[in-house]
Order: C-alpha cells, then sequence, then structure tokens
C-alpha cells in the first residue's frame, strides 16, 4: 500500500475509534478492532517506510498541539501571541512531509507570522500558512530539501487545524457538495460550489484547508462599515462595469448552489464569519458543524433555510431583477438537477448514522428524503422551490441571528 494512503487509513481509524473528541470513551464495537488495525498495520512498516511515517505523524501532531498550548489563554492579544510563539517552536523536517489535506505538496517551511488564533473562544482553533513545493506522491517518501529545486513548484498554503472539535461532519457535508457539484456539471449547469479539503486525524483533531483567495463576509465588514453591495462597487466598479458584470454574475451563480445546499441540508450558523466571498465575487460557505437535525442555540432550528439578505438581493439587482431571476432559476433548475440522486445521496448519509454525530438526532434521514420530494412531479417541485425562496426572501430571522452573532461573538453583520 502506498505509505500516503497507509497514513489517510490510520487517520481515518483513528478518527472513529472512540465515541467523544477527547478519545476517552472507545467505541465499544469497533473500537478495540481499529485499534488492533493500526497495530498490525505499524508492525509492518520499517525502514524509510517507518522512518516517513513517523516523520509525518509526529510533525503533525506538533502543529496540531499548538491548538491545546494556547486554549487557556483568553481569547485576545495574549492568545494570539502564544500562538506565535508555539508555531515558533516547529520546525519542518528537511525530508518529507506534508499537509494531510494536501498530500501533492511537501513542505519546506513555515510562515511565522502567520499563526492566528480563530473566533472560537472554547475550542481555539488556530490558522497557520506553509510554504510547500509541488511534489509527486511517488516522491515524498524519498523528498529531500537539500538536493531539491526550491525555486520551482513553490507556492503557499494555508490551513485551520482543530483539536477538540469533531470534523466529520464537516467531511460528510463537503462529500456531498461535491456530489451535487458533479450533478450540476453532468447536466451542464453552471452552478459554482467550492468544496474544499477536510482531514480528520483523530477525535476532535483535524485540519481545514483554507479556501484561497477569498475572504469572510466578518473580514470585509471589520475593515469598513459598508455594504457588501458597496464593496462590490468599490472592487469591481459601477453596476454597468464589465468588472461588476462578471463578478455579480459568479455571485449569482455561487448564491444558487448554496441556497440549494444550505436548504436540503439543513446547513446552520450561517453568521457572516462563516460565508466567505472570493477576489472574484463567488459567494462560499464554509464550517458545516450544524446539519441536518443540529442547529445553535439547543437545536432551536431558528435560522431560516436560505440566507438571503438585503444586501445579497442588491448585489443581484433586487428581487424584481433580471439577475435575481436568474439566481431563482438557477434554484429551480438545480433543484430538479439533484432531486433523482435522493437515494444514493441517503445511502451515502446513512453509511454515518452510527457514529453517534449531534446531526443525526430526530429521523434525520426520513427527513432528508423528504426535502428532495421524491413523490412531487417536477412541476410541482419546481413551484416548490419557488415558495421555498419567496419565503426565505429577507426572513427577519436572519437579521436577528447576524445581531445576535455581533453582540454575542462581534462577528460583523
Amino acid at each position: 500500500m502506498s505509505p500516503i494512503v497507509t497514513h489517510q487509513v490510520i487517520w481515518n481509524m483513528k478518527t472513529n475509534m472512540f465515541l467523544d473528541e477527547e478519545a476517552e470513551q472507545i467505541d465499544p464495537i469497533i473500537g478495540s478492532t481499529l485499534n488492533e488495525y493500526i497495530q498490525d498495520i505499524k508492525s509492518t512498516m520499517s525502514g524509510s517506510f517507518l522512518e516517513f511515517y513517523n516523520r509525518e505523524f509526529d510533525f503533525f501532531d506538533s502543529v496540531t498541539e499548538v491548538s491545546s498550548i494556547i486554549k487557556p489563554y483568553p481569547k485576545g492579544p495574549e492568545r494570539n501571541a502564544e500562538c506565535l510563539r508555539a508555531l515558533k517552536d516547529i520546525k519542518p523536517d528537511r525530508f518529507g512531509t506534508y499537509l494531510p489535506s494536501n498530500p501533492d505538496s511537501v513542505i519546506i517551511g513555515i510562515d511565522y507570522t502567520s499563526g492566528k488564533p480563530m473566533q472560537s473562544a472554547a475550542k481555539a482553533p488556530f490558522l497557520a500558512t506553509f510554504i510547500v513545493k509541488d511534489c509527486p506522491v511517488t516522491e515524498m517518501q524519498s523528498f529531500d530539501a537539500k538536493k531539491a529545486n526550491l525555486h520551482v513548484g513553490v507556492t503557499r498554503k494555508s490551513c485551520i487545524f482543530k483539536e477538540g472539535d469533531d470534523l466529520r461532519q464537516d467531511i460528510l457535508a463537503l462529500q456531498i457538495i461535491e456530489f451535487f457539484l458533479k450533478a450540476f456539471q453532468s447536466i451542464g449547469m453552471d452552478v459554482y460550489l467550492k468544496p474544499y479539503r477536510v482531514v480528520a486525524t483523530a477525535p476532535g483533531s483535524g485540519v481545514i484547508e483554507v479556501v484561497p483567495d477569498s475572504k469572510t463576509r466578518d473580514e470585509l465588514g471589520k475593515k469598513t462599515d459598508e455594504t457588501l453591495y458597496h464593496h462590490f462597487i468599490k472592487t469591481y466598479g459601477d453596476e454597468n462595469s464589465v468588472g461588476f458584470q462578471n463578478a455579480r454574475e459568479n455571485f449569482v451563480k455561487s448564491m444558487a448552489g448554496y441556497s440549494i445546499v444550505t436548504w436540503l441540508l439543513q446547513i446552520k450558523d450561517r453568521h457572516n464569519g462563516n460565508i466567505m466571498i472570493s477576489n472574484i465575487g463567488h459567494i462560499i460557505h464554509i464550517d458545516f458543524g450544524f446539519l441536518f437535525e443540529s442547529s445553535p442555540g439547543g437545536n432551536m432550528g431558528f435560522e431560516p433555510d436560505i440566507k438571503l439578505t438585503e444586501e445579497m438581493i442588491q448585489i443581484m439587482g433586487g428581487s424584481e431583477s433580471a439577475p435575481f431571476k436568474r439566481f431563482s432559476e438557477l434554484v429551480v433548475r438545480g433543484f430538479l438537477a439533484v432531486r433523482p440522486y435522493c437515494e444514493a445521496i441517503c445511502t451515502l448519509v446513512s453509511l454515518m448514522m452510527g457514529t453517534n454525530l449531534p446531526c443525526f438526532r430526530d429521523d434525520a434521514l426520513r427527513k432528508l428524503r423528504n426535502r428532495f420530494q421524491p413523490h412531487f412531479s417536477d412541476r410541482d417541485a419546481a413551484n416548490h422551490a419557488k415558495k421555498m425562496i419567496r419565503d426565505n426572501l429577507l426572513n427577519k430571522r436572519t437579521v436577528i441571528y447576524d445581531k445576535i452573532q455581533y453582540y454575542q461573538n462581534e462577528i460583523a453583520h
């Protein structure tokens, strides 16, 4: 077996061995068996294979440990300073190590100024940027930085590292998002989704690829009080300019894709820290810790199915405009495109039902299937999608939720 495939398999088994994020309650059904498999695999390692394994796992454990180091510090300047200090203690080996989310690139350095704690006060995730070099998977094990040409294929990769936070829901959501994207592409639909990479490496631990060339709506809001519409004007030009028109089209295509995703998967916690804007106008949703039957506030289900705020409508030219009508048409067509895959998606979800993830409470699989309206005709399904847009347009609960996040967590709204 390939060394990198072996690493991914072991990380996956470690993630599913326990029932809790602290790795204290071993799964009574499969926990011991998975542990035996891991020990059996490790017992077959020797020579450079074993060295590569130890190098990779020791390095990644030291990076993830930064989250635990900074957690006792209060959110703010103290935690920020400790994050930078802890990151400086990590020295990448000159031999092959890689980010679990990017096994096609070897790490050759760390940007020690990039350490940045994220918004969560309780679980202390942090962001770091690495200098990496393109490297074929087959050459990763034998890579030696002193012998390599470090002037070609060198880029930067940013990732978020988490400890004490189960990432399996994110992985499931992103698998379905990728499924949706392929369904749209199969019929030539020009709808945009960005299924970025997430790898769970242990119970409550893992790495998340940062979406490149994008900023959260929260970041944009903290730089200025201007609306997203005014950000588009300032960045791309006035409404009649080619730049604005192209950015608006990208916004419409991505708004349609993610509206279908958030509605069918019931993705919640859609505050402006979990919504990104790319440098060419796409909207991109991140962080899928609440989906199906789980939601913030003790599963209140307070947020609407689709986030359609005033500034989003303004970018699309108003609710009576041609771009908004195109958005509505894409949502309808996209819903019709994914409905035939209802059972395939439900089968994928059912494979995770035994994990006791919080999203599976309250008959989640039946409710997921019902949201596809499998017994509706295409005409009735299309009308249902149109009604969903009307019901969620400028929904007051979206405004209230964004204000709550602003007052509680200082997330721009």
